[in-house]
């Protein structure tokens, strides 16, 4: 689990903390230097870096033409990038990947959000959650680059209430036993348009706006 103080401190305000640590649980990594790098659906194994120049070397190796994420966030790293020596090396700073990771997740969160037209309804809410997560991982939400897309910054975020505040872990403990799934790593598994992290960053030529 991400420390709270780490999210208090770092993560975007437009994202309860709760939000901001359920996001991390789901779509992250607990190591700051994680790095994975996929070449179309395939994993392609690479050393574990140990310090944070093994990192950044590693990324700087492979972006452009695999799709890199980094960090606890899993940031997709080239993101507006034009050259690999743009890389910064904060993108392996634990504070610095949760504020851009949070950050560029509750444009993603607006993005979804938008589409389902703006919703307030609480059983509406984690299905919009869950796709926005899905959107995270997979780079796309109904056929829209969401990492490319214009930010609607317009749209307020009316945030689910995320299981760490509704239930004790022994509850969620049980459903899990019980049984219980997870709509997105679901949807993520079963639907091979949603499968993997697809974003092709090879192709960004331009800065983000």
């Amino acid at each position: 689990m991400v420390d709270a103080a780490l999210i208090q401190q770092c993560a975007d305000r437009a994202l309860k903390p709760a939000i901001a640590e359920t996001f991390v649980e789901r779509a992250g990594s607990q190591d700051p230097l994680a790095v994975t790098v996929r070449s179309g659906s395939r994993v392609v194994l690479v050393p574990k870096p140990a310090t944070p120049d093994e990192a950044l070397a590693l990324i700087r190796q492979h972006v452009g033409r695999s799709v890199v994420r980094v960090g606890i966030t899993q940031y997709p790293a080239g993101l507006g990038v034009v050259e690999a020596g743009e890389l910064q090396p904060d993108l392996v700073d634990a504070c610095a990947n949760l504020r851009m990771g949070t950050a560029l997740f509750a444009k993603v969160f607006r993005i979804v959000t938008k589409w389902y037209g703006n919703p307030t309804e609480k059983e509406v809410l984690p299905q919009v959650f869950d796709d926005a997560i899905i959107a995270w991982q997979t780079g796309y939400f109904e056929g829209t680059a969401v990492f490319q897309a214009p930010d609607p910054t317009e749209v307020k975020l009316a945030q689910p209430t995320p299981p760490s505040e509704g239930e004790s872990a022994e509850q969620r403990g049980d459903k899990t036993a019980a049984g219980g799934t997870d709509p997105a790593r679901e949807a993520a598994t079963t639907d091979p348009n949603k499968a993997g992290i697809r974003i092709d960053l090879s192709g960004i030529g331009a800065r983000e706006k």
